[in-house]
């Protein structure tokens, strides 16, 4: 009996692999790694420990991963122009724990993004915030509901006196105004943190801000969504190393004890990649983003900040209200291998969670398949047919993807079969 449910299991993971190849994944939170790191995945480091820092462990044995996390913390910084990273974090909630353990003291004011205004969950009463203070005050948005207010807001701050700003969002089309509210923060003592969870590749790419330079006080983020993967988090920063002391005992031991080091070693091999194909893949993220936004507006659909120019990064935010809403449509279009998420758009105000307005679009995994904006169009066609006109797409949709196999900006034409490296490779 147990043979067979472990068989089932197999299959249900072949099911699995099988049926995401043939599907157009949309996602804004998801992407995918290379062939390259899916090799080096489940090697001896799946099994250990590395508690603390790189030569300073609580287990012996971790000789190679000393040398592989600390280079990958380097290249970090050198990628970020940063004076500190850690590395060690295993998600993005995770990384925002340590940084908000660090800082907020129970009854301090925080201001963050409302979940209607795009906010994620760690930044909130219910999440990770929550932990520290129940006292979360909403960023005033403009009238487009997708800016921040910036007068209203120096009002608020002057009001409330925050302890800290929390930038950055689920729903995530433009850059935050940081710089134009670095000064207040700073005359008020306020910790900047800015979630860059979503657009930590297109930082890395350089066509997005880059919020330490605007004034943010630490910088974390998710490791794969617009990054290269694995899933991991991080939490970068410009703060002296007395300061940065506070962030490194929230990180460990105040949020992790072990930090899954076979996905570091992944994540190693993906900054890599980053670093070689980056910039490129940024760019073309970008204008598939807006050539999707473009395409679905051009076929009828309601898609927000249209007088922005729809987005400045990977996601599209569509008004679907008119056909059922974003939970029908998101249904209706993974049943047709569409896969996207139902997101509350700004103007909503919660009303509306289990089934709201909105749809989130994202296009950095089908990106980085090697889809250009000639398929953004074709996409937007598709997802036109199966919503407004009530046709089944799946099979169109799997053909179309049959195109789309191989993951792109990576190594893998050039290293091939990683069993057949040599060892100085890794030297």
């Amino acid at each position: 009996m147990l043979e067979k449910y472990v068989r089932q299991i197999y299959d249900a993971v072949k099911r699995q692999n099988e049926w995401r190849m043939r599907t157009l994944n949309l996602i804004a939170s998801e992407n995918v790694v290379s062939d390259t790191v899916r090799k080096i995945a489940g090697s001896d480091f799946a099994h250990r420990y590395a508690e603390g820092h790189p030569g300073e462990r609580y287990y012996q044995g971790t000789d190679i991963i000393d040398r592989i996390e600390s280079d990958l913390r380097n290249h970090i910084k050198t990628l970020f122009r940063c004076l500190q990273a850690d590395v060690r974090p295993i998600s993005g909630t995770n990384a925002n724990e340590a940084v908000f353990s660090s800082f907020i003291e129970y009854g301090d004011v925080v201001m963050a993004h409302s979940t209607p205004g795009g906010g994620h969950i760690s930044h909130h009463r219910a999440g990770s915030v929550g932990k520290f203070t129940k006292n979360v005050i909403n960023f005033p948005l403009a009238a487009d509901g997708f800016h921040i207010d910036i007068e209203k807001t120096k009002t608020l701050i002057s009001d409330a006196r925050p302890k800290m700003l929390i930038f950055g969002k689920s729903l995530f089309l433009f850059p935050e105004p940081v710089k134009e509210l670095a000064d207040i923060c700073k005359e008020n003592d306020i910790v900047v943190v800015y979630d860059a969870a979503h657009v930590l590749g297109l930082m890395a790419g350089g066509i997005f801000q880059d919020p330490l330079q605007d004034g943010a006080y630490i910088v974390t983020g998710s490791t794969h969504k617009t990054y290269f993967g694995t899933q991991r988090g991080i939490i970068l920063s410009n703060m002296s190393s007395s300061r940065w002391q506070r962030v490194d005992k929230g990180a460990f031991p105040g949020s992790s004890s072990n930090h899954h080091l076979d996905t570091l070693v992944g994540l190693a091999v993906a900054t890599q990649e980053v670093i070689s194909f980056g910039k490129e893949y940024a760019a073309q993220t970008v204008k598939n983003a807006k050539a999707l936004a473009a395409a679905l507006k051009g076929v009828g659909f309601d898609v927000s900040a249209e007088e922005f120019g729809f987005t400045e990064t990977h996601q599209v935010a569509v008004n679907v209200k008119e056909f059922g809403g974003g939970r029908m449509v998101a249904n209706l279009l993974k049943e047709n291998d569409i896969v996207l998420n139902m997101n509350v758009l700004p103007y909503e105000k919660l009303r509306n969670v289990t089934n709201p307005d909105g749809i989130r679009i994202g296009v950095q995994e089908m990106t980085r398949f090697g889809m250009k904006e000639d398929e953004m169009e074709r996409i937007a066609q598709l997802i036109s047919d199966c919503i407004a006109h009530g046709k089944q797409v799946r099979d169109e949709v799997n053909r179309f993807r049959a195109d789309f196999q191989k993951v792109g900006y990576s190594f893998d034409a050039k290293l091939g079969d990683l069993k057949s490296l040599k060892p100085e490779f890794f030297e």
